[in-house]
């Protein structure tokens, strides 16, 4: 968007031209809406210069009529209505109390009040990303109770959700050479209105969110890409107008009509496929995509069949969303074929109506009011305030605002499995959900007495990936009550927040005896398991927002606190040392990351992990100079070290890891088991799916007693990964033990 102080109704002395600015605005109105649309901008040029609420600085130095502007500049690029144009225009003046609600309501009637009304509850959001770590949230109800009114008005009108977003594409444009803001509102976009954009399939907003939020939060990854796409755009721009060429040329032949044009890859969405499928950027397929726009749906599958006769398709790189329409409404054919020069090209078609739906999703609806398309529009706009009205069911049911904030998260899959149950109804669940999800899904009762699960008649278990078309039948117990594994997300039970929220419920209802009692069990084997010795309870209980060593091991044995969080806790707390003025080192390089080291005092010294203890990210460690090979890492509590302190105290150096992870490293790893037939493969094949490294094996057998001990030595990035796999290696039959090893 241009902003509105770059555009062509400037008049010479610098003040904006309200009728040349409406009258440029891509939307249509009649007289009287634009009588009221001139007199909302009056309004709030009039309160820009007045004095409003106590404001941090970064608001002083903005224009609340300006932002009005370029929100009302977006909205009207959605094709809204008069009266939700109207509320843009006002709402900043609104919110910093430069006029009342009441006086907006009382000029543009009560529709353009509950819009803003809508809008400012919404900062409810913001509040839930600051205090998400706080266990508090889950227990306030003022708190709960201002999620809900927020839900509820999303509800009510969608047409809050979008002014919103137009407020949040404003705010994230301007913070652009904000070193302060530019971090937190970028977060919050991105784990929350970015996701909120494509569930309403606002394509249109939803790029552009990912990418200057991505852009923001992850620079160094953004710039990576962005520089391999800059070295190849020449060639890109050759390649895309030679293909361009050749598809006119067919499709002019078929007699259809067609519109063709190259389309752009966005960085954030290149990085996540990137991350989703572990390949490199020369593997991304749909670098180089052109897309087709047909008049009609009939033409699309005419003008596939056209493509895939032109060049050689792909297998497994086609994707029918026309047939089978994304959970928020996305139509379009996918395929990638073997293009010109032997290159790989993506090519989307799809219907102009089709386009437009995938650009502005519900607001859609307000383009093709009137026409014929308008029954199709509908339903198509109720699918996506469904949504809406769901979130709002599970709010209802958990009472956690927790649950909220992660159906606005970006760990929700965007894809759907479809699913049936005995009876042939088709249920609808997120791209990796098991039969546990399933069963919850069903209903809550199935789910806390499910035991077991058949797919296509097949016992499978409970961690089993469903795939669409599959028939699911669960199997209850009266009896049966959920179990806390079930919230590891490690082992992969759940992996819908719905059915997580459901057995979280459940075990709030337990006894606090009994969830501490587990809380400290599950801990301590935990912390046990990944040789964590030196960690302060009472400082990791702090960290995670709880008053007592206790009440953390309620939480974690009610099932509100994860283990994982409490461990990412310990680790943070052990990455921490007090000492200033550190110089960063690494190995052949003057810069550090997690994983490397900073030590103090010295040059640009090399370092290396000690053989004897093999530290990892988040151990407490310390330095040893050595002759000839630098410094030394080793753990805190290793014994050789230990006595190095006593030897040669003058030796001894403080260091601590780096910020970030970038490499794995070694660790050894201890397994007890009774023996049997394939134990080795069942091992070695969770380190594969795990994609750990493992560097050496060393197993001992004991026929008389049907024993085996296998000491593995494996690469992993940090903690977190290996107690993820620690703890699906202990699931394996016949494995009694297994733990991290430092002697």
């Amino acid at each position: 968007m241009v902003q509105v102080r770059e555009q062509s109704h400037l008049s010479e002395t610098g003040e904006i031209n309200l009728d040349l600015w409406l009258s440029q605005l891509p939307v249509t109105h009649g007289d009287e809406e634009h009588a009221q649309l001139l007199a909302a901008c009056e309004l709030a040029r009039e309160a820009s210069g007045r004095i409003g609420l106590d404001l941090p600085d970064w608001a002083h130095e903005s224009n609340c009529f300006a932002t009005g502007l370029d929100i009302a500049q977006i909205l009207a690029e959605l094709h809204v209505d008069a009266e939700c144009l109207i509320a843009g225009i006002l709402y900043r003046a609104v919110r910093e109390e430069r006029i009342t609600l009441n006086a907006a309501g009382d000029r543009f009637g009560p529709a353009v009040r509950t819009l803003i009304s809508g809008v400012l509850r919404m900062a409810a959001i913001s509040d839930l990303r600051t205090q998400a770590d706080s266990p508090v949230l889950g227990q306030a109800h003022g708190q709960k109770d201002n999620i809900r009114k927020m839900l509820v008005a999303l509800v009510d009108d969608v047409g809050v959700a979008l002014i919103k977003l137009a407020e949040r594409t404003c705010a994230i444009r301007a913070v652009k050479n904000d070193e302060e803001r530019r971090w937190p509102i970028a977060r919050e976009v991105f784990d929350v209105y970015a996701p909120l954009a494509h569930r309403l399939g606002i394509g249109h907003l939803k790029w552009e969110l990912e990418d200057l939020s991505f852009r923001y939060i992850y620079s160094d990854a953004y710039r990576k890409i962005a520089r391999l796409l800059d070295g190849k755009r020449m060639e890109r721009d050759r390649f895309i107008a030679r293909v361009t060429e050749e598809l006119t040329r067919e499709l002019k032949q078929a007699g259809l009509q067609f519109e063709i044009s190259g389309r752009a890859k966005h960085i954030y969405s290149i990085w996540r496929k990137m991350q989703r499928k572990g390949i490199g950027f020369s593997q991304v397929y749909d670098i180089r995509a052109v897309r087709i726009l047909v008049p009609e749906m009939k033409d699309c599958y005419a003008t596939l069949g056209l493509v895939h006769g032109l060049w050689r398709n792909i297998p497994n790189e086609f994707d029918d969303y026309i047939a089978n329409p994304k959970e928020n409404g996305y139509r379009s054919l996918h395929t990638a074929v073997i293009g010109p020069e032997g290159k790989i090209l993506e090519v989307q078609i799809r219907t102009d109506q089709m386009d437009d739906e995938a650009e502005l999703g519900v607001c859609a609806h307000w383009r093709y009011k009137g026409s014929d398309a308008a029954g199709k529009m509908a339903s198509s706009y109720e699918e996506k305030i469904a949504w809406l009205r769901q979130v709002l069911d599970w709010h209802e049911e958990t009472g956690d605002t927790g649950d909220v904030a992660e159906q606005f998260s970006f760990g929700l899959a965007q894809d759907r499995v479809y699913v049936f149950t005995p009876q042939g109804d088709v249920v609808n669940l997120a791209q990796g959900a098991t039969p546990l999800d399933f069963a919850y899904h069903v209903h809550t009762e199935v789910g806390h007495h499910c035991r077991g699960a058949r797919v296509n008649g097949v016992i499978v278990p409970l961690t089993y990936t469903l795939k669409t078309g599959e028939r699911v039948d669960i199997l209850t117990s009266k009896q049966g009550v959920p179990k806390r594994d079930w919230l590891q997300s490690g082992l992969g039970y759940l992996k819908t927040s719905r059915a997580r929220a459901k057995v979280q419920q459940w075990f709030k209802a337990q006894a606090r005896d009994e969830n501490i009692d587990a809380g400290r069990h599950l801990l301590e084997r935990e912390f046990r398991r990944l040789a964590l010795t030196s960690v302060d309870y009472r400082r990791i209980a702090t960290r995670v927002g709880v008053l007592t060593v206790e009440d953390m091991y309620a939480a974690v044995g009610a099932g509100d606190l994860s283990s994982a969080t409490v461990l990412n806790a310990a680790q943070s707390l052990l990455d921490r040392r007090p000492e200033p003025q550190l110089q960063v080192v690494k190995p052949g390089s003057g810069s550090a990351s997690r994983g490397q080291v900073k030590v103090q005092g010295v040059g640009n010294l090399l370092t290396h992990m000690a053989g004897c203890c093999k530290p990892l990210p988040g151990d407490d460690i310390v330095g040893f100079i050595t002759q000839g090979r630098g410094v030394s890492i080793h753990r805190g509590d290793c014994a050789r070290i230990l006595k190095l302190q006593d030897t040669t105290p003058e030796r001894m150096i403080e260091v601590e890891w780096g910020e970030s992870p970038r490499e794995n490293y070694e660790v050894d790893v201890a397994i007890e088991a009774y023996d049997r037939q394939g134990l080795l493969r069942d091992i070695t094949a969770l380190f594969a799916t795990a994609r750990i490294n493992v560097l050496s094996i060393n197993t001992q057998t004991n026929k008389k007693k049907h024993t085996a001990t296998m000491r593995l030595t494996v690469e992993v990035p940090d903690l977190g990964a290996l107690s993820k796999l620690l703890e699906r290696i202990d699931r394996l039959s016949n494995v009694a033990s297994v733990q991290r090893v430092t002697v």
